[in-house]
């Protein structure tokens, strides 16, 4: 798996999990799911996102998104 995939397996989950945590238990937990989205937002916009350091701590390979060269043009 490489970094790309993980950070949206990431997010996903945590969409899905705020999703279901507001529906059962309180709608604040959509709180969760605006953070999610604006941290995919800011990191679209500057390159920068904290998932995926981690996830380059832990080893995982960059892929397209996260790789070290500038994409093609």
């Amino acid at each position: 798996m490489t970094i790309d995939r993980a950070v949206l397996v990431l997010a996903g989950s945590m969409v899905l999990l705020s999703a279901a945590l507001a529906w059962l238990v309180s709608p604040y937990w959509l709180l969760l799911t605006a953070f999610v989205g604006a941290n995919l937002l800011q990191s679209a916009f500057t390159g920068f996102c904290p998932a995926a350091v981690i996830f380059r701590k832990l080893g995982l390979k960059p892929g397209a998104a996260f790789c070290c060269q500038p994409a093609p043009r």
